[in-house]
């Protein structure tokens, strides 16, 4: 069973991850807009974005990314289910190389592709905070 984390915590645990909290307002407008949304993230009140980007990658990489943002809030899918949607069973390896290619996890919620035996493998933020960001989202998907 997932356990909760609360919001302060998160931002402890991720604040070796990338520290969202030293934008200035005046700086990058995106970046302050991105820095608010992930805060809501973390304090649980937001559970899609609405920053722009463009995706760097092969054609592949970013059908396998564009495909992430259909796993919803709270929910996971198995690399094979990924390699499904995608329309080839057998690129499971190439999907999970894919997504460990992600450069903006939680925007484009890697986090969410598990083993096909529920195990969490695979994230290139390491296990222990792919497993927080699945717990925030379980704790907090029934609300939404």
């Amino acid at each position: 069973m997932l356990e909760y984390v609360d919001a302060e915590s998160s931002k402890e645990h991720f604040s070796s991850f990338t520290d969202y909290t030293r934008i200035e307002h005046s700086e990058y407008p995106l970046f302050v807009s991105l820095k608010a949304q992930l805060s809501e993230y973390f304090d649980s009140s937001r559970t899609e974005f609405d920053i722009p980007f463009d995706l760097v990658g092969t054609d592949f990489q970013k059908r396998v990314w564009s495909e992430l943002l259909n796993v919803g809030y709270g929910k996971t899918r198995t690399y094979q289910e990924q390699s499904i949607a995608l329309g080839d069973v057998k690129a499971i390896r190439a999907v999970a190389s894919a997504n460990g290619r992600n450069k903006i996890p939680i925007l484009i919620p890697c986090h969410r592709i598990i083993g096909t035996n529920g195990s969490l493998t695979g994230y290139a933020g390491d296990l222990w905070r792919k497993k927080f960001l699945l717990e925030l989202e379980s704790n907090q998907a029934s609300l939404f």
